[in-house]
């Protein structure tokens, strides 16, 4: 999972493969031999186009339902968003504007959030 910060602003995107127009964090899985930041690096740049220039641990959140567990880093990246087929739209949303949801990369952003002294917002 990659809170990916360009300007002051959090990029989401929509799956391709979802029917609902829903956004969510930019997410990816690691490649073998790599680490995660490499693996974050990767993934930013190939779905987003974005240079990554820094990045900083969240945390680490169990995801039950897809028996996953979800290393969440915030990431500052720069330059022109061009998106990967894998997602069909983003977002630039200011942090504040961001509704958290309750399963693992929404209770990361609800920490992001937190330690930046904003107080979550929850989807009802």
């Amino acid at each position: 999972i990659k809170l990916a910060d360009r300007g002051d602003q959090i990029v989401i995107a929509r799956n391709a493969a979802w029917r609902q127009r829903m956004f969510a964090l930019i997410t990816g899985f690691m490649d073998a031999d790599e680490t995660p930041e490499e693996g974050i690096t990767r993934e930013v740049s190939e779905e987003t186009s974005l240079k990554v220039d820094s990045l900083d641990l969240i945390g680490v959140y169990e995801f039950k339902k897809m028996n996953q567990v979800i290393i969440a880093y915030h990431v500052v990246a720069r330059g022109e968003i061009v998106l990967s087929p894998e997602l069909v739209e983003y977002k630039l949303m200011p942090p504040e504007q961001i509704k958290c949801w309750p399963a693992g990369t929404g209770r990361a952003v609800a920490d992001w959030l937190l330690s930046r002294g904003i107080e979550p917002q929850w989807i009802t």
